[in-house]
């Protein structure tokens, strides 16, 4: 049975060769007049692309910052220093250009520009709500974590160790500029990466026990298939440009909730194990979830049997007879070999990480802490279920 939803995605898509050149003339439109630039500083500076975009804000006379140095797991360092800026000159619009690193911590700074008297690591500890939030906008450079129309962003409290998400709709890019041709020079591990974590977006969605639509299904098993013929293809041919259109256009299609329309908000749960990974060791978030993925989805499958043979069936292409059980182990391991044919790892060892039993441990602990009552809904975790999760994917 379908659930009661409201479906809210107000970005404005841009998208296609040179739309980087429509940066200044959208802001503008969008009442900034002084912007700061978040980026990372490698492939938008020597794509030429930080430099396209500068020119394109000053031909539209807007001002603008920098901020510069942004790195994959985004740091709060970084955080509070673009909140340092941005109150000195006067910020009125950050611009994130690059990566969901990079546009999370544009997001993080909207939202302590906004509201400078609170600190804005309260968000990601949820212990408040924010109440306002610069507008952001985002240029995307790597198709992976959705942020560029979604309204969530996920920030590594460094001192800490903890890797929060916060979700507000108040901090909605008011427009994304996306030409694939800025993903070609990726690094393949990154760009298979980015394809692992576009397609757990529509998967945590996907397995639930607590209502579907038909429709909201076809989308997502449509956007699975065509994410993983095109993942197959940049693997063998990382300069085809239509293939990256249509990854970079599934990335926002799966995070901007559209795949979760009538379910009952979705699982999420391999995307909190794994935050926890990246917290203590650092990982790429997409290789991360390939990682964990398989022992979640054998230790839960039983739990939401229909939901695991219908993604073998019209995901997986199995075909086989067999019991129920039997189909959803052989589509499990189908995307197990699916994740190896484009060199992501299927457990601990693949992914380069050896955590101790401590170290399981603390991360099934922050795992729940971090959880704040939502702990599944293919099968709802103890912290001893993520343990022995964090073990299967260690064996």
């Amino acid at each position: 049975m379908a659930n009661d939803f409201e479906f809210y995605s107000p970005t404005r898509v841009i998208f296609g060769r040179e739309t980087e050149q429509e940066a200044g003339r959208l802001v503008r439109e969008c009442g900034g007049s002084n912007v700061l630039l978040v980026y990372g500083g490698k492939s938008a500076v020597k794509s030429g692309l930080l430099q396209t975009v500068k020119e394109s804000l000053e031909k539209s006379g807007i001002r603008y910052q920098e901020l510069g140095g942004i790195v994959p797991n985004p740091r709060l360092d970084k955080v509070y220093e673009g909140i340092r800026i941005g109150r000195q000159e006067k910020t009125d619009f950050l611009l994130g250009v690059g990566g969901g690193s990079v546009i999370d911590t544009a997001k993080a700074i909207a939202y302590g520009l906004a509201e400078p008297e609170m600190d804005v690591w309260e968000l990601f500890a949820h212990t408040r709500t924010a109440k306002k939030c610069l507008p952001v906008a985002s240029i995307l450079t790597i198709a992976a974590a959705g942020s560029e129309t979604s309204k969530g962003c996920v920030i590594t409290n460094e001192t800490t160790g903890e890797k929060r998400a916060y979700d507000d709709n108040l901090a909605r890019p008011r427009f994304a500029i996306m030409n694939p041709e800025y993903t070609a020079t990726l690094p393949d591990y990154q760009t298979e990466s980015g394809c692992v974590d576009i397609m757990m977006h529509t998967m945590e969605r996907y397995f639930t026990n607590g209502g579907n639509m038909e429709i909201t299904d076809a989308i997502a098993e449509g956007l699975l298939r065509t994410v993983m013929k095109n993942a197959r293809i940049l693997h063998d041919d990382p300069s085809n440009y239509e293939a990256r259109a249509e990854i970079m256009w599934a990335g926002s299609i799966a995070h901007n909730d559209l795949t979760g329309c009538g379910n009952d908000g979705g699982d999420f749960m391999t995307h909190k194990l794994e935050h926890e990974m990246g917290g203590m060791f650092d990982v790429t978030h997409g290789a991360g979830l390939a990682a964990v993925w398989p022992s979640w989805a054998r230790f839960v499958y039983q739990c939401a049997l229909p939901r695991f043979v219908r993604f073998a069936r019209n995901v997986m292409g199995i075909v086989m007879d067999g019991t129920d059980e039997e189909i959803a182990l052989a589509g499990i391991a189908a995307m197990e070999a699916f994740y190896n044919s484009i060199g992501m790892p299927v457990n601990f060892s693949e992914l380069g990480i050896h955590p101790t039993k401590e170290q399981i441990g603390e991360m099934a602990e922050r795992c729940m802490a971090a959880c704040d009552g939502h702990t599944g809904s293919a099968k709802k975790l103890s912290v001893q279920d993520m343990a022995a999760i964090y073990r299967m994917a260690d064996e």
